[in-house]
């Protein structure tokens, strides 16, 4: 499953999109790679809303 993470950092907002299983591993996978961002939301990724304000995918995601 997809989900989108919002996350803040450097007081830039930012979005990207992961794979995983539930939404704490997903928020954990962000923090991992990026240890000084805060988490602001997670959500499962939503085609149609993705779409128009398109987030970045990590690293080795496919």
């Amino acid at each position: 499953m997809r989900f989108t993470v919002g996350l803040k950092l450097k007081g830039k907002a930012d979005h990207l999109v992961v794979d995983a299983e539930d939404a704490l591993i997903a928020a954990l996978k962000i923090k991992t790679g990026r240890p000084e961002a805060q988490i602001t939301y997670v959500r499962p990724a939503n085609r149609r809303g993705d779409t128009r304000h398109p987030p970045h995918d990590t690293a080795g995601n496919t």
